[in-house]
């Protein structure tokens, strides 16, 4: 099956009450754990890309790993850049053959946040791209945590519902990540862990009384956190403390009910990758051997999309509706 269009994954989704699950690559094993797990639960994916992965990885090693993955599966598959901080790094994507690209302006004003936006729509819907913007800030790392000219933010800023319906007229976005108190990275809440999901609910009927219909929203910052996985982590070395927290995934599934169509995970991955990888240098401190540490963090990964896309964003089975 060839890369899939998004838009037709969101209307599948909102018309379904489910999420799609949008999981950040940046090697092979991620790549293998995320399409393997999917292509099982027959559920569609979105694989996410961002600058820093592509610094790190290679564009053109990133784009044939996912020829591959798509040549080898049978469910819709969607490509997409992840935090694009500027027109110029969409329109590299967009030209290489992205169906989806995000241009993140949150950090900007929001006159400049529109401008930039609107000119990366322009240039996207003419070659079939389809646009996600974002209003509002998020806690946490932004763009890429250690990618350089990201940034960490300590004061976010919340989504608007009126703002989110001028935004969204003014740029012609096809999605609007929101900031509803969801957070980048390990350690993203102090005290009580909880998503202003009331604030979610007036974006989403705002955007529906202003005649924006069913407006497909996006959650980033949406990893849970496990504490199994950061106690495992942590048993085998690890120092990762005890404040770790993420978004509980009850209010995703609160989230994905309301009309959040796609669900940002990437943290989520790297504790699980990093866990397996520990425990096997722990428990055989003489391996050296690659294959012998990736292969079990490959498996860690595949269980924990599988979880994911299953028990939280109840895709699963709707590869093929």
């Amino acid at each position: 099956m060839p890369i899939t269009h998004t838009k037709d994954l969101f209307a599948k989704a909102l018309k379904g009450k489910y999420a799609l699950g949008a999981f950040n690559v940046n090697n092979m094993e991620l790549l293998q754990a995320i399409v393997e797990a999917c292509e099982e639960e027959k559920a569609p994916v979105m694989l996410q890309i961002s600058k820093g992965a592509r610094q790190y990885a290679n564009p053109v090693y990133l784009k044939k790993l996912i020829e591959a993955a798509v040549s080898l599966s049978t469910i819709p598959i969607a490509v997409h850049l992840d935090h694009g901080d500027s027109f110029e790094l969409c329109k590299e994507c967009i030209d290489e053959g992205f169906t989806s690209v995000m241009i993140d302006g949150s950090h900007l004003p929001f006159d400049k946040n529109v401008e930039v936006c609107k000119k990366v729509v322009e240039y996207a819907h003419k070659r079939n791209c389809v646009v996600e913007g974002e209003l509002g800030m998020l806690v946490g790392a932004q763009h890429d945590d250690g990618e350089e000219g990201g940034g960490f933010s300590k004061g976010g800023v919340y989504t608007h519902p009126d703002e989110a319906v001028e935004f969204v007229k003014a740029t012609g976005v096809d999605s609007l990540a929101v900031a509803i108190g969801n957070s980048h990275g390990a350690y993203k809440f102090k005290g009580q862990q909880r998503l202003d999901l009331e604030r979610l609910k007036a974006i989403k009927s705002a955007l529906m009384e202003a005649g924006l219909g069913d407006y497909p929203l996006v959650l980033h910052g949406a990893s849970s956190v496990p504490k199994d996985l950061v106690l495992e982590i942590n048993k085998y070395g690890g120092k990762m403390g005890d404040d770790t927290a993420g978004v509980p995934e009850a209010d995703i599934e609160v989230a994905r009910r309301t009309g959040c169509t796609k669900v940002n995970i990437d943290t989520d991955l790297r504790l699980a990758m990093t866990a397996a990888i520990r425990k096997v240098f722990a428990e055989s401190p003489k391996e050296f051997d690659p294959r012998k540490y990736l292969s079990p963090a490959r498996e860690k990964v595949k269980d924990l999309v599988r979880h994911k896309v299953k028990n939280v964003l109840c895709c699963s089975g709707h590869a093929f509706d």
